[in-house]
């Protein structure tokens, strides 16, 4: 506990009440003790820390306590943090892992319990999370929701154990996120009956305003692939207590770049009023999720920070329980080391193994669309060679693969075809791969392809970049999803990477962050599990080969 009694003066802004005064916090033991008005303050905003409404910290590639030395420096404070991906690798024992790391720092993380582990049934996790586990989740103090409730056809359909799930939401009282990407109608009053009150999926305002006019907060999403900002920021003008921001899947390079602060300078920049902006990263999650967050009032924690403008958010410092945690762009507490920790068994691959026999003249391809992670389905006529189907550089068609990770014996890749990555050399790889992690590549031929992947083998998880003897890897030795290197590490190594990718000829512009939802099962319309393709509007596996064509 901090014992020290201090006084900080600035421009107070109170977005409770919907007003700035010029006054003087009093701080005794982290704890705002009076608020007295004060003239002489100088050109200083305080303003209370801001809240990522929903973010899967495992994205940044980052632990918890590498995260928040990060970010603190861009003025977040608190996160709402699903951690899915690590539940669907390690299941609670990685859940814990990422609790008992976040404690470790100052920064405040809010958990919640992952709803959909795996999120199909039609992909190989590295653990199942059931009702049982998930009343475990939810009884702990530090589990504060309950995460995303990706199977909304479950919801609709009224599956036992979906519902057992939401029953046990309202049994703690902890709210439950929706994803319900496209959702509407009588469809959406269902899932939202069933007491789901946030959405961050939607991609139109269309979309937001009918799940808005059913009851439902929007968090506006600005991620490394996914970015829904420009087109609902707009929401904020008649609703600016039922938005929040929030980045979902952000990458190292990114989050060094900016955090929230990146938003609420954009917005303002548009002309919103900045006590509502603030008010959508602050009060708003802090009320919805019931944070112990404070917003600059008489008995709240000491949380805030300083800023010079309401205009870029330039972070000056940040206090967090009433300590100061960042001055003018430094971070005021120890780095933290993190054991490894994983589920890797699968064994390395032969070039073989990557054939794809050609059984008709027509085959089904993933449609890639830039800052999307909604694909396309597209049939066409692939390139044949020697009676395999390759990958078509001159068309732009390339080899996709998913391999499981979990399994040592009788494994065999899952292939498919993607259009738009625009490589015209190498292949690319991940062990990042929504939401079951196995490993996931794209390629324009099959030996690097069968690098790339083995690469990934032999360190137990990463991100590299293959083409012949010119070979980039950024480890992930916890769960193959982070590290606990320095976040200046990891993004720079990351950069390298992005502009490897690009180099071999991708214009997507985050092409490895895209390759890491194609084999998202509940984002329409095709996408690639290590069982098969899936078309996800008809929620079944099809064939590879058609017997329909049309010309990409």
């Amino acid at each position: 506990m901090n014992d020290n009694i201090f006084e900080i003066s600035g421009n107070i802004v109170d977005v409770v009440n919907m007003q700035i005064t010029k006054g003087k916090l009093i701080i005794k033991k982290g704890i705002i003790k009076e608020i007295v008005p004060d003239s002489n303050v100088g050109n200083s905003y305080i303003i209370p820390g801001f809240i990522d409404a929903h973010i899967h910290i495992e994205s940044t590639m980052l632990v918890p306590s590498s995260f928040a030395r990060v970010a603190i420096k861009h003025g977040t404070i608190a996160t709402v943090s699903d951690p899915h991906e690590i539940a669907n690798v390690l299941g609670i024992p990685g859940i814990n892992m990422m609790i008992e790391n976040a404690k470790k720092v100052p920064m405040k993380f809010y958990f919640g319990a992952p709803s959909c582990v795996p999120a199909t049934s039609f992909e190989t996790s590295g653990t199942t999370i059931g009702v049982k586990e998930t009343e475990e989740l939810l009884a702990m103090a530090e589990i504060k929701y309950l995460s995303e409730m990706m199977n909304f056809p479950g919801v609709i359909n009224s599956n036992k154990e979906v519902i057992a799930k939401l029953k046990l939401a309202k049994k703690y009282n902890k709210p439950v996120d929706g994803h319900a990407p496209g959702l509407k109608g009588d469809d959406l009053k269902k899932y939202i009956e069933a007491g789901i009150s946030t959405d961050h999926e939607c991609s139109t305002i269309e979309e937001a305003y009918e799940k808005l006019s059913k009851g439902m907060n929007i968090l506006i999403r600005e991620g490394s692939a996914a970015k829904n900002f420009d087109e609902l920021i707009g929401l904020i003008k008649e609703y600016p207590d039922k938005i929040m921001f929030c980045t979902d899947d952000l990458h190292p390079d990114d989050l060094q770049s900016g955090h929230i602060n990146l938003l609420a300078s954009r917005a303002v920049s548009k002309g919103y009023d900045p006590l509502k902006v603030l008010r959508c990263i602050t009060y708003n999650p802090i009320k919805h999720y019931k944070l112990d967050v404070g917003l600059l009032q008489k008995n709240d924690p000491a949380d805030f920070i300083i800023v010079n403008n309401l205009k870029d958010f330039k972070t000056e410092s940040v206090y967090i329980d009433g300590i100061c945690v960042a001055k003018n762009g430094k971070i005021i507490f120890n780095d933290i080391s993190e054991k490894p920790v994983n589920n890797f068994k699968c064994k390395c691959i032969n070039e073989s193994m990557l054939k794809v026999k050609a059984t008709s003249e027509d085959i089904n391809v993933i449609e890639v669309s830039d800052g999307s992670i909604v694909t396309g389905k597209l049939t066409g006529k692939p390139l044949v060679v020697g009676g395999y189907a390759k990958s078509d550089l001159q068309r732009d068609v390339l080899k996709l693969v998913v391999f499981n990770r979990y399994k040592d014996k009788d494994n065999k890749p899952a292939i498919g075809f993607i259009k738009n990555f625009k490589l015209t050399k190498g292949a690319i790889a991940s062990t990042v791969a929504h939401d079951s992690h196995n490993i996931i590549a794209v390629g324009t031929n099959d030996k690097d392809l069968k690098e790339a992947i083995n690469m990934l083998i032999m360190q137990k998880g990463g991100v590299c970049a293959v083409d012949g003897e010119n070979k980039t890897i950024l480890p992930l030795p916890i769960a193959g999803l982070m590290t606990d290197e320095s976040g200046e590490k990891v993004a720079d190594m990351y950069a390298r990477l992005d502009e490897k990718a690009k180099s071999f000829g991708s214009t997507l512009s985050a092409p490895f962050m895209t390759l890491s939802f194609m084999a998202l099962l509940v984002i329409p319309e095709l996408k690639l599990s290590d069982k098969g393709l899936f078309d996800v509007n008809a929620f079944n596996f099809i064939d590879l080969f058609n017997e329909e064509s049309l010309d990409y």
